[in-house]
């Protein structure tokens, strides 16, 4: 009751308000000190030397020791010849050794991964050979998905699918495939990504019947293909934000395709954003999920790609893959 009567005079009223203010204020002020973003340039770090001293202690504690890599990696080598259940396209130290990270240098593990990323290419080659990635603007026109050009507080690369925005009479399921793969490809490139991995988060608001009806059980295998089990890069986690009802239809579809692991892996959030944050940190993420930075359209990377590589050895490596830039 007395709570009650402070609340009904309207001078206490107007004082709180006016503290409220210059609180928020000063808060704001605060923020944007401590807060403010650094400019963020689309930037590929392919290079060993790039890989922060913090996150060479985490590969050391996967398997990855200095001393003994170039063994392992001939050991291999030498279990890839001896096998011959899949020819991989070069057998070089650097290319061997992304699928020795995503599988914590073990060498049957690794074997398995590159023998699924042969089968998929295999049976996938409209996703690889005589593919544009220029030509695949649309996809960042239409803003259904990206990577991050920053990374999270562990130093992930996020992708991110905003399904509700796919319009299927405008976009097919296969490109949807081709512009992840371009973005898997080129993460893999990235030693810290090779030895980190990645997120996603997979935006499901206004996802509708229409989304649905294009999600078969062949397209769900892929999607989890891509994301789990046959692209030298290991996908941390898998978070779920902004379903409805309509998710539980399709998740019906993705659920015989996802390993034990990955079930452990997988979050789903709602609207619960603070539920998102306490996985990735407010700092590394857009402002749509109560982060702090804008959104970043997947036609940076196309413009990166365009612009960037073609002093350095990304296009080549993407070309060996079947990808065309001229």
């Amino acid at each position: 009751m007395r709570l009650n009567k402070f609340w009904t005079d309207s001078s206490f009223q107007t004082e709180v308000e006016r503290i409220a203010l210059q609180t928020k204020n000063v808060l704001m002020t605060s923020s944007t000190k401590t807060r403010a973003m650094p400019a963020v340039e689309h930037k590929l770090n392919v290079s060993e030397e790039e890989v922060p001293e913090h996150i060479r202690l985490i590969a050391s504690q996967q398997g990855e020791c200095t001393k003994t890599k170039k063994q392992t990696i001939e050991q291999f080598r030498s279990y890839i010849m001896e096998r011959n259940e899949c020819q991989p396209h070069r057998n070089d130290d650097k290319y061997l050794e992304k699928f020795l990270r995503a599988r914590y240098w073990k060498i049957e593990n690794s074997y398995r991964l590159l023998c699924s990323y042969y089968k998929f290419r295999e049976h996938n080659k409209s996703y690889y050979e005589k593919v544009r990635p220029l030509d695949l603007r649309h996809l960042g026109d239409s803003d259904i998905l990206t990577v991050t050009p920053y990374r999270d507080q562990h130093g992930h690369r996020i992708i991110i699918y905003r399904f509700g925005l796919w319009r299927p009479n405008r976009v097919t399921v296969d490109d949807i495939f081709r512009a992840t793969i371009v973005l898997q490809e080129l993460g893999s490139l990235e030693p810290i990504s090779q030895i980190m991995g990645g997120v996603a988060i997979f935006d499901l608001k206004d996802l509708g019947l229409e989304h649905i009806l294009h999600l078969s059980p062949s397209v769900a295998q892929k999607m989890i293909a891509l994301l789990v089990t046959s692209m030298p890069i290991r996908t941390s986690a898998l978070h779920i934000v902004n379903q409805n009802w309509v998710f539980n239809a399709g998740f019906k579809i993705f659920k015989p395709f996802l390993n034990s692991a990955m079930r452990e892996r997988l979050y789903i959030h709602g609207s619960d954003m603070s539920s998102l944050h306490k996985h990735i940190d407010p700092e590394h993420l857009p402002k749509r999920y109560g982060g702090l930075h804008d959104d970043y359209s997947y036609t940076l990377w196309l413009d990166m790609l365009k612009e960037q590589s073609t002093e350095s050895s990304v296009q080549k490596d993407m070309e060996q893959l079947g990808f065309i830039f001229h």
